[in-house]
């Protein structure tokens, strides 16, 4: 893993497109080329309490997670993703790049290589659900982003990391 101030970070502020409600404080951080092959990621995580790591794909659809803020890191290929709902941001992604999406920040895989896979973790382990831009489900999903919790760590660098330079209540 690459050394804080080594790495560029991109945060990308979205707003509410009236479907996919983003984060209404925090920005979507997207950390440039921070894992190198010889990391272990799932462990870097787990020591940081970003929890319940999976391996896989982002869906093709646009969803967000109302309950948990999540970490994806990519860990095979490359991809074009879809972020904030379907007026947000295209941002091409490699391996060794990680991002962070906050509560109600919308994700949609576009486009992606064969072998593209992301590592994804939520910090606590937190629950997450999967939303989809519903009317109808828009007040509760609103009120649970509202009420996730700032996380106690940095996904990869802990209680001091770049991301509480970004994420402030």
């Amino acid at each position: 893993m690459k050394y804080a101030q080594e790495i560029t970070i991109e945060p990308v502020k979205l707003g509410d497109d009236g479907a996919i409600p983003n984060h209404p404080s925090f920005p979507l951080l997207l950390y440039r080329n921070v894992i190198e092959d010889d990391d272990r990621p799932v462990n870097i995580l787990s020591r940081n309490n970003w929890l319940g790591a999976w391996h896989g794909a982002v869906a093709p659809h646009h969803h967000y997670h109302s309950t948990s803020h999540e970490v994806l890191i990519v860990s095979n290929g490359t991809a074009t993703l879809l972020l904030g709902g379907a007026q947000g941001a295209s941002m091409d992604v490699r391996q060794g790049d990680m991002i962070v999406l906050p509560a109600g920040v919308g994700h949609k895989r576009l486009a992606a290589s064969k072998d593209f896979e992301v590592i994804g973790a939520y910090p606590d382990g937190r629950d997450y659900d999967f939303c989809y831009g519903y009317e109808d489900e828009r007040p509760e999903k609103l009120d649970n982003i509202r009420q996730v919790p700032l996380p106690d760590y940095d996904p990869l660098y802990g209680a001091d990391g770049p991301l509480f330079t970004h994420w402030q209540r």
